[in-house]
């Protein structure tokens, strides 16, 4: 959710406006909101106010115990038709890379694709769930960037910091080695900027 001045669409505002009325009237009531790490910058540029209505959380990514708990405990009870194999568990760790939403994505597509094949000896594997993954979440946001864009997607990709975080001086030295054309630092900024009002392609 996010307002658009250009099409005259502010349902941010409405909402945050509607919440503080709400609050004004002490009435008991609690707004949850959930997003990508861009979420808060949106509601602060929406109203400035929003700072003082909201607390923060950041959830990162989880570690291999509590990746198993976010797996198995969803299926812990006796009349659940699914289990999964330790070879399983372990591919879908392994795939998530601990991101909570890749964790739910990947194990709703297994209980789906075994209940659809119940009977038929038929099995989907963790890495057939992968490319959907690649064709429902990641193709909508890789067709909105340019071929330069991508480049620069690709020399991210390649950093052994990849997963974690890294600098502009690391990815301007990796685009030298990969790229006929490098990047330079400030183009970096700009296209990190660019890419991430785009839909959030480095979250």
């Amino acid at each position: 959710m996010s307002d658009h001045a250009a099409r005259d669409q502010f349902p941010l505002s409405m909402m945050l406006d509607v919440f503080q009325s709400v609050q004004k009237k002490n009435l008991p009531l609690m707004l949850l909101l959930v997003g990508l790490p861009t979420l808060f910058p949106k509601l602060v540029e929406a109203r400035t106010f929003s700072e003082r209505m909201f607390h923060t959380l950041m959830l990162d990514r989880l570690d291999e115990n509590d990746s198993r708990d976010a797996i198995l405990k969803p299926i812990s009870d006796t009349k659940c038709p699914v289990t999964f194999t330790e070879p399983a568990i372990q591919a879908i760790i392994a795939t998530s890379g601990g991101y909570p939403y890749f964790i739910q994505f990947i194990c709703r597509e297994m209980y789906d694709a075994y209940l659809q094949n119940v009977g038929t000896g038929k099995t989907t594997s963790v890495t057939e769930i992968a490319r959907k993954l690649d064709s429902d979440f990641f193709m909508g946001r890789w067709s909105k960037a340019t071929d330069r864009q991508r480049d620069l997607l690709w020399v991210v990709a390649n950093l052994e910091s990849s997963d974690g975080e890294f600098t502009v001086q690391e990815v301007a030295e990796k685009s030298a080695e990969l790229l006929a054309k490098r990047f330079s630092a400030s183009q970096i900024n700009q296209m990190f900027n660019k890419l991430g009002q785009m839909g959030e392609l480095l979250q």
